[in-house]
Order: structure tokens, then sequence, then C-alpha cells
């Protein structure tokens, strides 16, 4: 892979950046999940190397803190503009390692560039109000400053992306980074950070801003109870010391539904990224008056998914990321059967290189079935059937998960009544449209296991910032608030 050069790869790379490049730990090798072939070997870090990294984070941000918001924008939409120069390359190193298709490998990076260009106009906007104060000569001042060091610790399935919703605005409020991507996409994590440091380094400011430790358990564990760990944002990576919760997806399907809107967003929402998105469709239900119809239509359409390499332009579907997930797939596809579900289409291996299934439709399952109440992160869609409005409502609380949820109706009540109090629970609740891709303008994240704070859009800025009132007294008296006389 030649090609890698670009980027500044080479056969063996350092997987931790302070300011310079190092690291002491174990060389990992990655693969690529389309031929379980060897691509290259990143050097991770130890927890020595940890322990230097963080210190220079914090080092360094005494020298960002110090530097105008705006310009801290300026220096993050230079990162963007370096991203999108190599956008090409980067997205097929994301289709490499991950295994994405790479349309979606392209489509992850221009995330990022979007985050970059948000944070920009973010940077000369973030704030608190002036407000009115009861006391005559007094003003009331909302202050907001950065917390400090944020660590991020970002998954597989989306190693670009995720770094740069929590870094672009991160960076903007003042904040230094630590970043851990998962062990089995270290070359991306490398690639990035090289891009962003030497955006730095132009601007005479200390790398250490944007820090980089790969590794696995080891390194997440010491992030998660490291005090000196201002914020953390922790996405989803089991090789970290304890699991996270993973994210439940729900999609209902009502009789006066537009199939022509249904079976695509099904389709990708389900098919998309190999069913290894956070926001993949997992459950499906639907009325039961068109409940065949749409089976039987969804399955046609499978059938006309174009698997293949993930670098060709034609491919839709590509493999799994690990070995680890093709034997998720199978025994979830096993406890579906046993629980009386009905494989409508796939849930074989596919024979060929690298780690491909078959995406798989099943039915007949009950709602309440453990297996459609876990996730797995493969391509399974659980299609079930409902009679009424009220009892799929509750269907869709009653999982202890909540991210993404989606509507398919024409009734204006019923989308108001799945918007309000008593409808979706989950943290992203769509109608007419898939589960999956969120655009970066609004807040993401979800509800109970999947709850813990907000991620890219709206206010969720104000996560990687203290707030601070301030009471400033400009004249000659002291009033006390609430008219108290203490003389």
């Amino acid at each position: 892979y030649a090609w890698l050069r670009e980027l500044g790869l080479e056969e063996e790379n350092p997987g931790v950046y302070n300011g310079r490049w190092g690291g002491s730990g174990e060389v990992v090798t990655t693969y690529c999940p389309a031929n379980n072939e060897p691509i290259a070997r990143v050097r991770q870090a130890s927890l020595e190397d940890y322990e230097e990294t963080v210190k220079k984070a914090k080092e360094a941000w005494k020298v960002w803190a110090d530097i105008p918001a705006p310009k801290r924008g300026e220096i993050v939409r230079q990162i963007g503009d370096a991203l999108r120069q190599k956008i090409k390359v980067l997205g097929s190193l994301v289709s490499l390692e991950m295994g994405k298709i790479f349309v979606e490998g392209v489509g992850e990076v221009q995330e990022y560039v979007d985050v970059c260009d948000y944070a920009v106009g973010l940077s000369r906007m973030i704030g608190g109000p002036i407000l009115p104060s009861e006391r005559p000569g007094h003003a009331l001042i909302e202050q907001w400053n950065p917390v400090g060091l944020v660590g991020i610790i970002t998954a597989f399935n989306f190693p670009v992306a995720v770094y740069g919703w929590n870094s672009a605005i991160a960076m903007i409020c003042g904040n230094a980074c630590l970043w851990k991507g998962a062990p089995t996409t270290s070359l991306i994590s490398v690639a990035v950070t090289k891009i962003i440091a030497k955006v730095l380094e132009d601007n005479k400011v200390p790398g250490a801003i944007c820090s980089l430790a790969c590794g696995g358990a080891e390194i997440g564990t010491a992030m998660a109870r490291d005090e000196r760990m201002d914020l953390l944002s922790f996405t989803g990576s089991t090789k970290v010391g304890k699991q996270v919760a993973l994210m439940v997806q729900e999609r209902f399907v009502f009789e006066d539904a537009d199939l022509n809107l249904v079976i695509p967003s099904a389709l990708f929402a389900a098919v998309g990224t190999a069913g290894q998105r956070c926001t993949t469709a997992r459950r499906l239900f639907l009325h039961e008056n068109i409940h065949d119809e749409v089976v039987a239509k969804l399955a046609k359409a499978y059938a006309q998914v174009r698997i293949g390499d993930p670098w060709d332009s034609d491919t839709l579907y590509g493999p799994l990321h690990t070995k680890e997930a093709v034997k998720m797939y199978l025994d979830a596809v096993e406890q579906a059967k046993q629980q009386g579900g009905s494989v409508v289409c796939g849930g074989k291996v596919i024979n060929r290189p690298g780690n491909y299934v078959e995406p798989t439709i099943v039915t007949g399952l009950p709602h309440n079935a453990p297996i459609v109440h876990t996730e797995t992160f493969a391509p399974i869609l659980y299609v079930l059937k409902f009679k009424v409005e009220e009892e799929v409502f509750t269907w869709n609380n009653e999982v202890k998960q909540g991210l993404s949820s989606s509507i398919f109706t024409k009734d204006l009540g019923r989308i108001f009544r799945w918007l309000g109090p008593k409808g979706s629970d989950c943290g992203i609740v769509n109608v007419n449209i898939p589960t999956s891709g969120a655009e970066i303008g609004g807040a993401f994240g979800g509800e109970k296991h999947t709850g813990g704070g907000r991620e890219s859009g709206s206010d969720s800025w104000k996560l990687y910032m203290r707030r601070s009132t301030c009471t400033i007294n400009y004249s000659k008296d002291l009033p006390l608030a609430q008219g108290i006389k203490f003389q």
C-alpha cells in the first residue's frame, strides 16, 4: 500500500504524539477486513508514554487557553482545510482499515471537515448573557471557560468523525485533547494526528494541544480513572476496561406510510456500514396490514445489494470489521432461530476472503425476545408486527437504551404524539427518514444507557466548558440580594 506514504505512514509507525512522535509499548499490526491481510504496524503507548503525554497536554492547555477564541477558530479552520486536501486518501484509509465502503469513508472525513467549519463560526459566538441584576450599580454576567483537558476515546466504526465532533468543538472552547482510538484502527488515528500536528506546528502552538496515545484496555482504563482528565468522551470500544452500553435503534411503519420512503430508508439504516453504525436500525416495527408486503419488498431490495471490496465505487456493502464480529453475527442468528424467529434472507457467512456475512432479515419474533433487545453491531434486522399505536410506542421505550428512532406516517397527530412526552424516548427522534445519517448541526446523543451528554451541534459546546455566574459591583453602595438588610 505505497499510497499510504501520502499520509506520512510507513511499515511501522509511532503511536504516541505529544509534540513529538514516539511510543514504547506493544507493536500492533492492523489488518484489512476485506481480506484479513496485514496493512502496517503501530507502536502503542506504554503507561509511561501516557503519563508523559498527559503532562505535556496539561502544559499545552495553558498556552491554548490564553489564545482568543476566534484565533483558535482560525486554527481549527486550517485543520479542516488540511483534511479537505487529503479527503480521498484518508477516505481510502478508512475503507482499508475499518472496512466501510469508500464513499462512506470519504463521507466520514467530510463530517470532520463540516464540524471544523461549524466550529469556526461558533468560536465567535460562545459565551453567556449579561443578565439584569436586581441591585442598582451591579452587572450579572454568565462566563464560560474551558474545562481543561478533554480525553477522547473513539470506536472502530467511526474512527475519524467521532474524534472530529469532539476535538473541533473542544479546541475552539479552549481545551487540549488527548485521543485514544480503537486499536484496530490505529493507522487512521496516526494519519489524522499527523495532519493536525502540521497545522499546529505551522501556527507555532504546542503540538500537545492535540495529543495521541494509541493503545487498548490499559490506556483506556488509565484515561477513565485519571482525575487530570477534566472531561472524558467515551464511545463504545470494547477493548477498554469496562463495556460501554451499545445503542439500540428503532423504526416504526404505520399502514398510511409511503412505502417509497420506507424501503430505501430501512435498507440504508439496516445495511449501511454493514450494520456497524451506532444508529443502525435493528428493530423494524410494521403495522400488521402492511407487514407481509414490506417484508417481501425489503427482501427483494436486500437481494440487490452490491457486496464487494469497500474501495470499489460500485460496492454498497463491505465486510464486518473483525473475525470476532463475524462470530457475534452467527451467534445472534442462531439465538434468533432458537427464540422462534424465521430467517427471511441472509444468515450465513459469504464464501470469500475477508469478514463478509449476508445482510439478514428475521421475522416472527415477539417484541420482548431477548435477542431483539441485544445489540450485535451486525447487519441483522428484526421485523416485528404490531396492531395499534399505543403498543408500539410502548415497545419502543421498553429497552434500556435509546439513541435513534424513526416513524413513517402521514398522520400529523401521530407525528406530534411521537415527538411528545409519551412518544419516543430516544435522543434522536425522526419522521419519515432513516435512523442513520444525522446532520452535524444538531446535538448527537442518546438517553438511558446511551445517555451521558451530547456531541456535535446545537449547544453541545457547553459540555466542553465550565460556567461561572459573575456579579460585578461598579457602584459605591453595597445592596444585598433579596432586599436583605444586614447592618
